[in-house]
């Protein structure tokens, strides 16, 4: 975690005040895996209203998920089963979120009987994007990230443009981008993690 986006730049005064006082890194993942799944189940009617309470659910869960790992890291309270408990409910919250999506457009007229195979689709591929990126940067060692980002952003940073766009009602273009780049960066980052695996085990192959 180089936590050098704007995002974590935001954070961080923001979470200065709670050190010292008890509130740990894990009490924040909690409020994430608490909110984000509430935002899940506000899109599940799909109306207008739940819609507009899901998106600001989700910007307040995508903060947390920036929150967490702010005070880990300037608190000095990081730890490697925080780390794992947070990878986790990123692994919970953001594919639910895209299920959640595809239930709640299940009436829509623009996919219709496709939204929910669409969600399901997302949620699988960002479940393997997640799970796969973090075996290749636990492989990969350090600090290292499996995807950077550019410009202050760090990729996953996107998160953060599904509320407006569930406020905008503009998920379904959304559900489908989704459905095709999550898909895609899942191919990649297995193709990857795969590549390095077959190239650590020759190494240890080799005579020392």
């Amino acid at each position: 975690m180089s936590g050098g986006s704007w995002t974590h730049k935001l954070a961080r005064p923001l979470v200065r005040p709670l050190i010292g006082t008890g509130v740990t890194p894990n009490h924040l993942t909690w409020v994430r895996l608490i909110s984000g799944l509430l935002a899940c189940a506000a899109l599940l009617p799909g109306t207008l209203e739940w819609t507009w309470w899901g998106g600001w659910l989700w910007l307040f869960s995508a903060f947390m998920d920036r929150a967490d790992g702010e005070l880990a890291r300037i608190g000095n309270m990081a730890t490697p089963e925080g780390r794992a408990f947070d990878c986790l409910v990123d692994n919970i919250v953001n594919p639910v979120f895209f299920v959640a999506i595809g239930i709640g457009m299940r009436n829509s007229d623009l996919l219709g009987d496709w939204s929910i195979p669409l969600g399901l689709i997302s949620g699988v591929a960002l479940f393997f994007c997640g799970y796969w990126s973090e075996a290749l940067e636990q492989r990969l060692g350090g600090d290292v990230k499996a995807y950077t980002g550019a410009f202050g952003f760090d990729p996953d940073d996107l998160l953060y443009l599904f509320g407006p766009l569930a406020w905008l009602n503009w998920l379904a273009p959304v559900l489908v981008g989704a459905a095709i780049g999550a898909s895609l960066v899942m191919i990649l980052t297995g193709w990857r993690l795969w590549r390095l695996i077959v190239r650590q085990n020759r190494l240890e192959g080799l005579p020392r």
